[in-house]
């Protein structure tokens, strides 16, 4: 099993851009897919994005081209840039890791981070 530990969230400004950096310890062959999750109040958990182990990355319709996913595999490090943001990306921002790319997207990673708030005001 990974650890993960999400850090980067806050209060922004619609149009406004936040880092979010999701650290990784434990067993890195666990987490070879890396993925990004949100929650918002009163709503279900969705997939934001997703990368794997060779870079190859997913997205949200709703997040295409304003949200990117990167990794940096010497820090065991994720990343998730976002950009133009609007009030209805505010939520809580999760971190998810599994070997297994299916279980990433079908909302059953072997781990999750404790979640990051990210409030974008109007």
């Amino acid at each position: 099993q990974v650890q993960l530990v999400e850090s980067g969230g806050g209060l922004v400004q619609h149009g406004g851009s936040l880092r979010l950096s999701c650290a990784a310890s434990g067993d890195t062959s666990c987490w070879s897919v890396m993925g990004w999750y949100r929650q918002a109040p009163g709503k279900e958990r969705e997939l934001v994005a997703t990368i794997t182990d060779r870079g190859s990355t997913n997205y949200a319709d709703s997040v295409k081209g304003r949200f990117t996913i990167s990794r940096d595999n010497a820090k065991n490090t994720v990343y998730l840039q976002m950009n133009s943001l609007k009030p209805e990306d505010t939520a809580v921002y999760y971190c998810a890791a599994d070997p297994l790319i299916d279980r990433v997207q079908i909302g059953s990673p072997g781990s999750w981070g404790q979640g990051t708030q990210v409030t974008v005001s109007s």
